[in-house]
Order: C-alpha cells, then structure tokens, then sequence
C-alpha cells in the first residue's frame, strides 16, 4: 500500500500506469463530474466517481482484488480506510473475482485504519486487504474517485 497526498510530489517515480492515474487525480475538477466511469486509457486504466455515505466498520466487509489496482482518492468528506495483508487466513464471505475482480472477506487479521481527507490517496495493490468508506466520527457523504489500474500495466 502507497499512502499520500495528491498536492504532495512524488518522492520517486511510479510505474508509469499509477504516474497516469495520479496526473489523472491531480487535474480533473470533480465537483464538474457525475457519478459513473470514466476511462482514462480504455479498461487498463479508469475511473469510478463515486458518491457514497461513509457506514460503521462493522458494517462493511473487507476486500481484495486481483487484476486491478485499486488508488481510492478522497476528493469531498472524510473517511477512513482499513488495511491489511492478506495472508491467506481470511474466511471468504463472497467471491466474484470472475465477474467482478473482487472477494470480500467476513474479516482480517490484523487490520489497522488511516485517516482520509480531501485529497488524500491510498495505493493498493492485490495483496492488500481494505476496508473503504468508514465512518471516522459518524456517517458522512463522500465523494471518491477510485481509479483501477491493471495490474498487466504496471511495468
């Protein structure tokens, strides 16, 4: 998992993929934009803006994804994320890695919560378990950008 904020430089160059995405991130005004899919290039890279109401932790599940990476960006609200490695113990709550490029799981080891706040972005690649849109204080809409990024593009 790569954990920042989009006014802050990149410290060392990224795969060229994330290095789109995040120019992506940086020059898009999303206040202009509807919720739906945006693609960035084609399937390989794309967005999904997303207007949700942050839930208790306990009421969402974590999850993982295999073809694509995920880069969650908070653009309006605040939430917090969970995080993990998956270390193949977690109990599969549902699978739709065939349809859907997601499994979600009952649980994790081993879980631990950063803070998101507009602008900020997490980076999370297959072996990262995550837990998106929890309720820091309480529930609280949000607006995020969650760009896929696939896995066969990162160089």
């Amino acid at each position: 998992m790569i954990y920042g904020h989009i006014s802050q430089p990149n410290a060392c160059r990224y795969p060229a993929a994330i290095e789109s995405a995040l120019k992506f991130l940086r020059t898009t005004d999303f206040s202009k934009l509807a919720p739906g899919v945006v693609e960035i290039e084609g399937r390989t890279i794309y967005a999904q803006v997303l207007d949700l109401t942050t839930r208790p932790r306990e009421a969402l599940r974590p999850e993982v994804h295999r073809r694509y990476l995920d880069i969650q960006f908070l653009s309006s609200g605040e939430e917090q994320i969970g995080v993990a490695i998956d270390t193949g113990n977690n109990k599969i709550s549902e699978d739709l890695l065939e349809q859907r490029d997601i499994i979600f799981y009952h649980d994790c080891e081993n879980e631990s919560f950063i803070e998101m706040i507009p602008g900020s972005y997490a980076i999370f690649f297959p072996q990262d378990v995550h837990r998106p849109a929890c309720n820091k204080h309480r529930e609280t809409p949000i607006r995020k950008i969650v760009v896929k990024v696939a896995v066969s593009a990162i160089d």
